[in-house]
């Protein structure tokens, strides 16, 4: 009986090793690859990205987009100044073109960010709608493996390079590819239209012209605090195929910028991610307390929970190794864990109260 402990520690690691595998990357490809996808728009949501836009806008600009497209949505810092500052920058050095778009207010029944995405999209010209995240760096070959990644589906979504700064920042952000890599392989999301099987992550998000006029834009998810999935989900539900990439040498990210960032930003996603509802945080806590927490404090009971807590140490020594996670997440894997669990605890109070407070919003939960 005690053997059952080492199951779902070995059936993670063993689809953590397959997807390591299998999760694309994206190959260099031949010009002709890059001239397949046509007129390029960057679409960049700002809101209060005084400290990252410019970096953001730069990297883009050198990768050879034809158009950047930011939306600042009514940020409250220096994002207007900066911006600015960069529409005279890039008159010179930038083939392509700059454009900004200004908002004012937040619509009833949206999110800020799909409002942001939808509004930008609306000043865009390319055949292919390329969304990111104001604090992704793009590297220089995104496009030639973007165009790679496109062959034979509609949208590509990609984890870029998670970038950490802070203790909470180092534990916690790797866990992200642990839930990435642990439970679906994930190289059959392509594979099916079926929107159940499916990863998602809008920091870098991709769709073409004809594509985005199917799901209907960012206006089908509009009221969708985790607008990534969402998106991916419809597009599958109208026939689209949708691929998850390993966005490790496409570009890099610092999500969040210290613990408090890290608590709020996934207090904000953590529940909704789940379905919003009890049972569905309940069993996630569940699971993951047997495959990464229990075998660990079962250590005295011999041979089954070793065998376990090797499983989750070979497992977390491939990540560390593939995506240069801080070594010390290795020894210290339970560390992660705790604020893990009160991350969930504060996501379902937030949505319990149906109030959730992000960027200086107010947004219903439940």
């Amino acid at each position: 009986m005690l053997w059952a402990l080492a199951v779902l520690p070995c059936i993670a690691a063993g689809i953590t090793a397959l997807n390591l595998l299998t999760w694309p990357r994206g190959r260099l490809g031949s010009p002709a690859c890059r001239a397949a996808l046509g007129r390029i728009s960057a679409i960049v949501p700002a809101r209060d990205e005084e400290s990252s836009i410019a970096a953001c806008v730069r990297a883009l600009a050198g990768e050879g987009v034809d158009q950047i497209v930011v939306w600042d949505d009514a940020s409250t810092d220096r994002t207007p100044r900066v911006l600015d500052a960069l529409s005279l920058e890039l008159r010179e050095g930038f083939a392509g073109t700059f454009t900004v778009g200004r908002g004012t207010s937040l619509p009833p029944g949206w999110v800020g960010k799909a409002h942001a995405c939808e509004r930008g999209a609306a000043l865009a010209d390319g055949d292919l709608l390329l969304f990111v995240d104001a604090d992704v760096r793009v590297a220089p070959d995104l496009l030639a493996r973007l165009s790679d990644l496109h062959r034979g589906v509609d949208v590509v979504t990609a984890v870029p390079r998670q970038e950490t700064g802070t203790f909470l920042e180092h534990h916690v952000l790797p866990l992200l590819h642990l839930t990435y890599l642990s439970w679906l392989p994930l190289a059959l999301i392509p594979r099916t239209r079926d929107p159940r099987i499916l990863a998602a992550n809008g920091q870098i998000l991709s769709i073409h012209r004809a594509g985005w006029e199917r799901v209907g834009g960012f206006a089908a998810v509009r009221a969708a605090l985790v607008d990534d999935m969402a998106f991916c989900a419809r597009a599958k539900s109208v026939g689209l195929r949708v691929r998850f990439a390993d966005g490790f040498l496409m570009a890099r990210c610092r999500m969040y910028t210290g613990g408090g960032e890290v608590w709020r930003g996934f207090s904000k996603n953590l529940y909704a991610g789940l379905g919003a509802t009890p049972g569905r945080l309940a069993g996630a806590l569940a699971l993951y307390t047997l495959t990464f927490v229990l075998p660990w404090l079962l250590l005295p009971l011999g041979a089954p929970a070793w065998v376990a807590v090797g499983a989750n140490l070979m497992q977390r020594a491939a990540l560390v190794v593939r995506y240069r996670h801080r070594p010390e997440t290795l020894p210290l894997h339970l560390v992660g864990f705790a604020p893990l669990f009160g991350i969930a605890w504060s996501s379902w109070r937030w949505h319990a109260r149906r109030r959730i407070l992000w960027r200086g919003r107010s947004y219903p939960g439940g």
